[in-house]
Formats: C-alpha cells, sequence, structure tokens
C-alpha cells in the first residue's frame, strides 16, 4: 500500500494515499481499533454529514462571501453531494467507539470534503478547519447531524413501512367482517369476538405508534447548529443558525429550524430518548402482534390453528414436513433489540455533564439501529407473513360452539352464579353447555335455543 504524508496540530500522520482522509480521521484509525469493520458509525450519519456541511458552505457563503468564496463554495458543495449520494462512503473508516463528542467523524467529514474539494478544483484550495468548519463545531455539528439522521430514518423509512403493515391489516379487516371466533384473556377461552375485530386492534395500534412518531418528530426538527464549542455561537456569524437550518430544510424537503436554546441543544438528547421511546412503543406492538399471530396459527394439528400463514422454509434439520412462523420470531427479536436500545439510548443521554453530552455515538448507533431494523422487519413482515394470512373459519366456528365462556350470554336468565354452575357441569362431563343448563333444570331447551346466541354476542 502507498502512503502520503498528512498534517495536523500535533504533527505528520501517514496516511493510505488511495483515501481522502487526512492526519486526525487516521488518528483515530490507529487508536480506537475497537469493533472495526463491524460498528463504523452509521451511514446515515455521514448523509447528514453532507447535508449541514453544504447548508454551512451555503449559510458562510451567504454572510461572508469574503472568507467563503464562491469558488470554494462551489467546490465543496460538490464534495458534498458525493458524501450524499453515499460515493465516498469507503473514506470514513471510523467506528462508533471513540471520542463521546463525535469530533473525529466530523474532522473525518471535515478532511474528506477538503480533499475531495481540493481534488474537484485542481489545487489547494479548502482547508478542513478553516474552510469545512467554518463557523463550526464539533459539538454542534455532531447533535446536528443526529437530529437529521433520526428524522430521515423515521420519516423515510419507519413510517412508510407502519403504512404499509396497516394497509394490509385493513385489508384483511374487510375481508373477514362476519367471522365470528372465541375471544381468549389470560390465555383462556373468553367472550366471542368478531375476527375483523381482532385484526382491528392490530391495525389501529400501528395507527397510535404512527400518530406517537409524528409528535416526536417534531422536537427533533431543532438543530444544534450554530451554537459552536459550548452554545454561545462563538465564531458564527449572526443569523448563521438560522439561515442553515433553512439550507437544511431546502435541501432535506423537511421542515427543520435552529434550536431556540443552543445550551439545552449541545447537552441535552432528550428529543431523542422521546422519540426513540416511541420507536420503542412501535416495537412492543410488533411484539404483541407477531406473538398473536403465531399464537393463531399454531399447530397445524395440536394448536389453535384459526389462520393459516406463508409456509416460506423448512422449520426442521431433522423433523421433515415442519414449518415454523420464522417472520413472528425475526419481529419479536427485532423488539426485543430495540427495547434494548431503548437503555443505551437512556443511558446515553443521561451523560450530559456541564455544556457538552459525551455519549453521542453510542447514542446515534442505537436509534439508528432500531429505526432500520423496525422499518426492514415490517416490510419483511408484510411481504412474507401478513399479506398471506388467511383465516381458517371452519376451525374458529368450531372453537368458538366449544367455548364454555359463551355461558356468560346466560347470565341475564339464570344469573352469574347458576351459569357457572353450567358451565362447570359441562366441562367436568365433557358436554355442551345446553345439555349441562337443561339438566340442571336452569333452562328448558327450547328457551336455551331462544337465548343462546354466540354469534350476537360480539
Amino acid at each position: 500500500m502507498e502512503y502520503r504524508m498528512e498534517h495536523d496540530s500535533m504533527g505528520q500522520v501517514r496516511v493510505p494515499a488511495d483515501k481522502y482522509w487526512g492526519a486526525q480521521t487516521q488518528r483515530s484509525v490507529e487508536n480506537f481499533p475497537i469493533g472495526v469493520g463491524l460498528e463504523t458509525m452509521p451511514r446515515e450519519i455521514i448523509h447528514a454529514f453532507g447535508i449541514l456541511k453544504k447548508a454551512a458552505a451555503q449559510a458562510n457563503h451567504a454572510l461572508r462571501p469574503e472568507r467563503m468564496t464562491e469558488e470554494k463554495r462551489k467546490a465543496i458543495c460538490a464534495a458534498c453531494g458525493e458524501v450524499i449520494s453515499g460515493a465516498l462512503g469507503a473514506h470514513f473508516p471510523l467506528v462508533v467507539w471513540q471520542t463521546g463528542s463525535g469530533t473525529q467523524s466530523n474532522m473525518n467529514a471535515n478532511e474528506v470534503i477538503a480533499n475531495r474539494g481540493n481534488e474537484i478544483a485542481g489545487k489547494k484550495l479548502l482547508h478542513p478547519n478553516d474552510d469545512i468548519n467554518m463557523s463550526q463545531s464539533s459539538n454542534d455539528t455532531f447533535p446536528t447531524a443526529m437530529h437529521i439522521a433520526a428524522v430521515c430514518a423515521v420519516e423515510d423509512r419507519v413510517l412508510p413501512a407502519i403504512d404499509v403493515l396497516t394497509a394490509a391489516f385493513a385489508r384483511l379487516e374487510e375481508e373477514n367482517q362476519g367471522v365470528v371466533k372465541s375471544g381468549r384473556t389470560h390465555l383462556q377461552d373468553a367472550t366471542p369476538i368478531a375476527f375483523s375485530q381482532e385484526i382491528s386492534g392490530w391495525r389501529t395500534s400501528l395507527e397510535r405508534d404512527r400518530e406517537l412518531l409524528k409528535l416526536a418528530l417534531e422536537p427533533l426538527k431543532e438543530l444544534a447548529l450554530g451554537g459552536t464549542a459550548v452554545g454561545t455561537g462563538l465564531n458564527a456569524p449572526k443569523g448563521f443558525d438560522t439561515a442553515v437550518a433553512a439550507e437544511v430544510s431546502r435541501l432535506t424537503g423537511k421542515n427543520f429550524r435552529t434550536a431556540p436554546n443552543k445550551f439545552h441543544a449541545l447537552t441535552s438528547k432528550d428529543e431523542l430518548v422521546f422519540a426513540h421511546g416511541a420507536l420503542k412503543a412501535l416495537a412492543c406492538d410488533l411484539m404483541k402482534i407477531a406473538n398473536d399471530i403465531r399464537w393463531l396459527a399454531s399447530g397445524p394439528r395440536l394448536g389453535l390453528g384459526e389462520i393459516t400463514i406463508p409456509e416460506n422454509e423448512p422449520g426442521s434439520s431433522i423433523m421433515p414436513g415442519k414449518v415454523n412462523p420464522t417472520q413472528c420470531e425475526a419481529v419479536t427479536m427485532v423488539a426485543v433489540q430495540v427495547m434494548g436500545n431503548d437503555t443505551a439510548v437512556g443511558l446515553a443521554a443521561s451523560q450530559g455533564n456541564f455544556q457538552l453530552n459525551v455519549f453521542m455515538p453510542v447514542l446515534i448507533y442505537n436509534f439508528l439501529q432500531s429505526a432500520r431494523l423496525l422499518a426492514e422487519c415490517m416490510v419483511s413482515f408484510h411481504d412474507h407473513c401478513v399479506a398471506g394470512i388467511r383465516a381458517n373459519r371452519e376451525k374458529m366456528a368450531g372453537n368458538l360452539h366449544n367455548s364454555l365462556m359463551l355461558v356468560t350470554a346466560l347470565n341475564p336468565y339464570i344469573g352469574y352464579e347458576n351459569a357457572a354452575k353450567t358451565a362447570k357441569k359441562a366441562y367436568a362431563e365433557n358436554i355442551s353447555l345446553k345439555e349441562a343448563c337443561v339438566a340442571l333444570g336452569f333452562l328448558t331447551a327450547e328457551k336455551f335455543d331462544e337465548v343462546f346466541r354466540p354469534e350476537q354476542m360480539i
């Protein structure tokens, strides 16, 4: 491998010749050999840095044209475009486990954009600190990148995935109107419910999760950029914060705005905690829905068997013909991961000391993993399971009419205690509710048939 020499304030460093990064990035590569190749800074953060650095160059050009010349602005914007597109992904090698302020990732972006911009300009035009980092600090750029990445992940991936799954449940709900089955509480038989009503519970849970996420997005659209080192805005021109937020909004098509209090924006991560709480709520509902579906599909002969789901792959290396609810299991594992991530997000957010939080990389790593996993698992769950759910109406009807909890319909006619005696006799003697009720003398056979209408109990 060929190398070139780069320098920073600490001296010279040898850097791979085919990479755009510089001395500070290389020092981080050498000093933090932790999770290399596995836990690199999320690509969503790199994408966000491309956006905010381009926005900063545009704002600086408008406010400080004597320093951010048109020539510099043009070269920076061109290089940032390549960062945004992902074309320069190989030049961002840093791991999550670095400085807690994300300083080294900010400098990675500064160095890559400067060196690529110089290559585009055909001369030594840009300096990583003086030009790419103009009017900025790692302390306000990394929190800004976090918010941009989080908003984009939720709006562009999680919400559309919820919509796909919600639409599928709405279709199933419509297809199963009038299908009555046994309800279940405490994993025990309960009074009847329409299958469409059961599905409506799943659909509404997802719709409510969507509402909660939309609420959580609004605080996330406040950006720390313009606070610089400690929130005072030192070395940033007046109006930079509002100008750069407006430019980020233009570049993303989302309504970002400058944070009204930069001291809060640099040190507190409560907006991310709140938003991840909404992701956790979604994970909890997905856990419930996936578990319901695999219970209802259990069998094929010895379980509930009230629905069928697609058979996607063999389920056992030893039991021929076995097929398992693998998509449901994947969803529930993702839910567990998100719940674990929520603990990491909360603990990281609690570590804001004085003017800066220094657990930011691990916080956003977990947040973005949760958003990515939830979005991808919902699409997979839809495509390979939910879209193929079919009601076993014969089995539902059989279970319904075999349920002892239908005795609840008799309460108004024979009273709670007599109804309980009827159910216990039917269970103990393995006879029908009608046979037990008539044998106990509570109702005649004709009166029982008149008042006992399971399909009307929903």
